[in-house]
C-alpha cells in the first residue's frame, strides 16, 4: 500500500498514540503542518478508504486506529523505492548510500556484520 507524504504524517501520529480522535491527531501534527481540522479529517477518510486505518464511532466522535502496521508500511515504501529508482535491487541502493556517504561508520560496521552473518547461513 502506497502512502503519500501527508498520509505518512497521519500514520506516524496514529502509531504513536492509538486509538485517537481527529482532534488528537491534529494536535500531534499541528506544530509541523499547521493543517486545518478538515484536512486531517480528509486524510483520515482517505486512509480508512485505503484500509490503512479503522474508524469506530463513540457517541458522536470518530476514533481511529491503524490497521496497517508500521513495519509493513516501511517494507512497501522501500520496495517501491527499489522498484522505481534502483531497478528492484537492494545492492544498488546500498552502493548509492555508500558512495554518497549516507552511512555512518557505525552503520557500515553493522551492515558488514549483517552481510557476514547472512553469508554464514
Amino acid at each position: 500500500m502506497q502512502l503519500s507524504s501527508t498520509e505518512w504524517k497521519i500514520m506516524h501520529a496514529l502509531w504513536q498514540r492509538s486509538p485517537a480522535t481527529a482532534r488528537e491527531i491534529l494536535g500531534a501534527v499541528d506544530e509541523e503542518t499547521h493543517w486545518a481540522y478538515t484536512t486531517v479529517r480528509t486524510l483520515l477518510a482517505r486512509l480508512v478508504e485505503k484500509g490503512a486505518v479503522a474508524e469506530h464511532k463513540q457517541a458522536n466522535t470518530s476514533i481511529y486506529e491503524p490497521i496497517l502496521a508500521r513495519e509493513d508500511a516501511r517494507k512497501d515504501a522501500v520496495q517501491s523505492l527499489l522498484d522505481r529508482v534502483f531497478d528492484g535491487t537492494a545492492g544498488s541502493l546500498v552502493q548509492h548510500l555508500i558512495r554518497e556517504r549516507k552511512l555512518s561508520k557505525k552503520d557500515r560496521a553493522a551492515l558488514a556484520r549483517m552481510l557476514e552473518e547472512d553469508s554464514a547461513r
